[in-house]
């Protein structure tokens, strides 16, 4: 997947704004303004592709297990986010596409109910 299919398919999540709210470099995608995703873009185009997504705290410790291309979330919290690496091409782009499905739900789900309904 490159960035501009990671870009369109977060972009066509109900409720979904892209924005650099920390810096020029950091491309963070929200639902109803709460982060699901992060990508530094500058280290994107040196050929170092990831991706930091929030994770339920037990199933990060089992993909951090089972893939070597999946790490505590890099300058996140190292309970709810992981860091994808996207280089070794263990991470195929259709799981990709489900650990984004996942981030997303997770912060949708953490959501008071009305926020929950307007994304309906």
């Amino acid at each position: 997947m490159n960035i501009e299919q990671l870009q369109e398919y977060c972009i066509s999540k109900k409720g979904v704004t892209e924005d650099f709210p920390f810096d020029a470099d950091t491309l963070v995608f929200k639902v109803l303004g709460k982060m699901f995703a992060l990508v530094g873009l500058e280290k994107w185009e040196k050929g170092e592709k990831s991706i930091n997504l929030k994770c339920d705290p037990d199933y990060a410790q089992e993909l951090r297990a089972e893939y070597d291309s999946i790490n505590p979330g890099w300058h996140m919290s190292k309970t709810h986010w992981n860091t994808v690496s996207l280089n070794s091409g263990e991470i195929s782009p259709k799981f990709l596409s489900e650990l984004i499905d996942h981030s997303y739900d997770m912060v949708v789900k953490g959501m008071t109910k009305k926020m929950r309904e307007s994304l309906q």
